[in-house]
Parts: structure tokens; C-alpha cells; sequence
């Protein structure tokens, strides 16, 4: 499991993907087949009844709409588990990642850093790493559905 999906998974972001991966990677069964593949005699309905698929005269059916994303409120998960602590997650990686019990040593930056396309030229230097993977992660809380505020993404 990368770094990042740690992140969503600690959040409570994400966890519908495996299974959309999953539905996606079984192969489709082509119509009026059965699970062995056999083909199976479709049922005819009169002229006079719509066809499964179609909407009538008018032509196919709209298909169904994508699902929102829910947001997560993130900033109230992450203020309920820093309480008392002292971490300011909203400007470091590495008290955002103590916080979600994610290992923040350099290594682990590290590989956060290398998953998420940090440019060669801030790998060498920890403060100018630290403050571009802090900016992308939370970028990327958003993108996946976290509510992250514009004054953190900026």
C-alpha cells in the first residue's frame, strides 16, 4: 500500500476505488451469455413494447449519472485527533503524518515525495521537499474528496 493511500484510508477517502478497480478488471460477459458463456435464447416482446435499453421512439436511454463524491470533513477529523497535541498540521508534513499514526521519518517522505512526482531538485533539500509534499498531499486530500480550505491550497 503506497504512503498516500494510507493517508485517504486514515481520512476515510478512497475506499470505494478498490472495488470500482476490481468491477473493472473482471472481464464483461457479452449479452445473452451465461456464466459458462453458452448462448442463451433472448426473449422477443411485440413490436408494440419497448425494447430493454431504449427509451422509445426517441432512441437509447440516458445512461445513469456518476455518483457525487462525498466530502469528508477533513479539517474537523484532523482538529479532533491533534486536540491537546500540539502538531500544526496545517503547515507540516511531518506533524500531518504523525497525526494520521503514518511514519514521518525522512525515508518515508521520501517515498511520499517520489509517489506523488516531486521534482528531482527538491528531493535534495528536506525544508524545500517538506513544504512542496505538504502542499501536494493536501491538494490531493482535495482532489479525492477531502474539504480541504482554499488558504491551505494556496
Amino acid at each position: 500500500m503506497s504512503v498516500f493511500s494510507k493517508i485517504l484510508g486514515k481520512l476515510g477517502l478512497g475506499k470505494d476505488k478498490p472495488a470500482a478497480a476490481a468491477t473493472a478488471a473482471a472481464p464483461a460477459k457479452p449479452a445473452g451469455t451465461t456464466a459458462d458463456a453458452k448462448p442463451v435464447a433472448k426473449p422477443t416482446a411485440p413490436a408494440s413494447m419497448p425494447q430493454p435499453g431504449f427509451a422509445g421512439p426517441s432512441g437509447p436511454a440516458a445512461a445513469p449519472k456518476p455518483a457525487a463524491i462525498s466530502e469528508v470533513d477533513v479539517v474537523k477529523k484532523l482538529e479532533a485527533l491533534g486536540s491537546g497535541k500540539g502538531l500544526n498540521w496545517k503547515v507540516s508534513i511531518v506533524d500531518l503524518l504523525t497525526l494520521l499514526e503514518i511514519d514521518s521519518s525522512r525515508e518515508s517522505r521520501n517515498e511520499l515525495a517520489k509517489e506523488l512526482g516531486c521534482p528531482p531538485e527538491l528531493m535534495g533539500d528536506s525544508a524545500k521537499m517538506n513544504t512542496w509534499l505538504h502542499k501536494t498531499v493536501l491538494k490531493k486530500i482535495a482532489e479525492n474528496g477531502g474539504n480541504i480550505p482554499k488558504e491551505l491550497l494556496d
